[in-house]
């Protein structure tokens, strides 16, 4: 039997390294045979519903240092250990964004819309990337019929504005959930708002929406939204947050939204509280039933902040959840 400790490891690690160096001086002009690619390639993944053929469009993912309230009710002490394991950057907090686009055959409907590419050169392509992987995909915005909102944070609807502030999906009816849509535009609250981060949440709606008012669809829980899509109430993270079914023939999956931040803390951690929620009890009253009920059901489960292709079920784990992540399927 052969036996290896951490100490060989790194040992014939270095030892590797510096072999592969040395190689690369003795043979003068020595190069890889093509060139570093210095990108990433197009994010999407499709996924089938029944009938309906779903795809998983990446808009990118944050790195950012993890501020001390991130996690609002445990200290930052706890909040840093549970990012170092799941190896995220050290100090750091990594927050993907995943809208979901569904072909219902007679509908295209996105569901969320990340971003938007204003935000690609300050990030450095790190976010707003949404357009750019819907038309890898084979996707004219043109084409999309739907664009439904889960709710009114910047992450979630800023993309529905390009580049020059045109609308970037020209021919599609925006949905809006009518609960986000009274409280983000009331004056009342917006003069109530308790920190800078709710004070340019409440203008950023107002901007992004100037001039469009009127065009905007508000839409209400517990209603078939859009064919085979159904908006499910899951308050908390905002007082209209809304999560979906989508269902066709006898599949559906479940598509929760912001019902958890990353998961690796607050689907881990459902009673830990992130910064960006407004009501903080409620969420964390909406996540242990959203959870339960997708558990129980043993539903698929799709989460804007998930790992993209951010597809998994969700397991009981005593008083928290865990997430199964869903294996990559090479065949739609």
């Amino acid at each position: 039997m052969i036996e290896l400790n951490r100490r060989q490891l790194f040992a014939g690690a270095a030892t590797v390294a510096a072999a592969a160096a040395i190689s690369q001086c003795e043979i003068p002009g020595a190069e890889a045979g093509v060139a570093p690619a210095g990108a990433q390639a197009p994010g999407f993944y499709r996924y089938k519903v029944g009938a309906y053929e779903c795809t998983s469009i990446n808009d990118g993912a944050r790195s950012f240092p993890m501020p001390d309230n991130f996690v609002t009710n445990v200290p930052k002490a706890e909040a840093t250990a549970a990012a170092e394991a799941a190896y995220m950057p050290q100090g750091m907090v990594t927050v993907p964004f995943n809208p979901q686009l569904i072909n219902t055959g007679s509908k295209l409907i996105l569901i969320d819309c990340g971003n938007g590419i204003a935000t690609y050169e300050p990030t450095k392509g790190a976010v707003g990337r949404t357009l750019m992987n819907l038309q890898a995909a084979g996707v004219d915005p043109k084409s999309i019929d739907i664009v439904l909102m889960s709710h009114l944070h910047p992450d979630h609807t800023n993309g529905i504005r390009a580049a020059d502030g045109s609308m970037a999906f020209p021919n599609a009816e925006i949905m809006v959930p009518a609960k986000d849509w009274a409280f983000w535009m009331s004056d009342e609250n917006a003069a109530k708002a308790p920190n800078d981060m709710m004070k340019n949440y409440f203008a950023n709606v107002r901007k992004i929406y100037a001039g469009i008012e009127s065009k905007v669809t508000k839409y209400d829980w517990d209603k078939e939204v859009a064919p085979g899509i159904t908006s499910i109430a899951t308050p908390g993270h905002t007082p209209g947050h809304t999560s979906f079914v989508v269902a066709s023939g006898n599949s559906k999956v479940l598509l929760q939204a912001d019902v958890t931040n990353i998961p690796e803390f607050f689907l881990r951690n459902p009673d830990w509280h992130v910064v960006y929620d407004t009501e903080p009890d409620l969420a964390q009253q909406t996540r242990h039933k959203f959870y339960d009920m997708a558990a129980a059901e043993k539903a698929t489960v799709v989460g804007f902040h998930f790992t993209f292709p951010s597809i998994g079920h969700v397991e009981k784990d005593g008083a928290k959840y865990r997430l199964i992540p869903s294996a990559w399927n090479p065949t739609i």
